[in-house]
C-alpha cells in the first residue's frame, strides 16, 4: 500500500480526517481540491461558476492523474468518481477509502452551498446528487467506514483497524 485514497460526498470530512490520519501514520498529506486551487489560481466555487462543471471536472481529472505519492493520505473531491480515469489512476496509487455518511447528514454539515464548490448541476438537488453518487463511490471503494455520527477519533480508530498493517 503506497497511499491512502480518500473518498465520499461533501461534508463526509475527507480533508479534517485525511489531515488527522496522516499525522497519525507519519505520512504526508494532499487535498486535490487544494491542488486544483492552487494550479489555477481560483477557489473551487469561482472555477464551477466561471467555466462550468463539466470543464471543472476535466480540470480535477487532470490533477488527480498527474499526482503520483507514496505514503500519503490523500483526500479528493467528492466528485473525482465521475472519472473513471481518475479513480483507476487513484487504484493503481494506493487502497480507497470512502468515508460514508447519510444523505441527512450530507445536508446538515453542507449548510451554504453556494461557497463550497460543489459539483451540482443546475436544477440538481442535494438528495439526487448524493443518489447518482452513491453507486460510483461504493464501485471504487476498497474499504468503508460510516461516519454520519461519530467523533473523528473513533472513525480514525476504525479506519486504522480496517487497513492493512502498514510498515513505517
Amino acid at each position: 500500500m503506497k497511499n491512502i485514497i480518500i473518498i465520499g460526498m461533501p461534508g463526509a470530512g475527507k480533508s479534517t480526517l485525511g489531515v488527522i490520519l496522516a499525522k497519525t501514520l507519519g505520512w504526508k498529506f494532499s487535498d486535490t481540491d487544494l491542488v486544483l486551487q492552487e494550479r489555477t489560481g481560483r477557489l473551487l466555487q469561482e472555477v464551477i461558476d466561471t467555466d462550468g462543471t463539466d470543464a471543472f471536472k476535466k480540470i480535477e481529472e487532470q490533477i488527480v492523474l498527474s499526482l503520483h505519492c507514496d505514503n500519503t493520505v490523500i483526500a479528493t473531491g467528492g466528485s473525482v468518481v465521475f472519472s473513471e480515469r481518475a479513480m483507476e489512476h487513484l487504484k493503481s496509487e494506493g487502497i480507497v477509502l470512502y468515508l460514508r455518511i447519510s444523505c441527512d447528514e450530507m445536508i446538515r454539515r453542507l449548510g451554504n452551498i453556494t461557497t463550497r464548490g460543489i459539483v451540482l448541476p443546475d436544477g440538481e438537488s442535494l438528495p439526487e446528487m448524493y443518489n447518482e453518487r452513491i453507486p460510483l463511490y461504493e464501485r471504487y471503494a476498497d474499504i468503508t467506514i460510516d461516519c454520519s455520527s461519530d467523533p473523528f477519533e473513533k472513525v480514525i480508530s476504525r479506519v486504522l483497524d480496517k487497513l492493512p498493517k502498514i510498515s513505517k
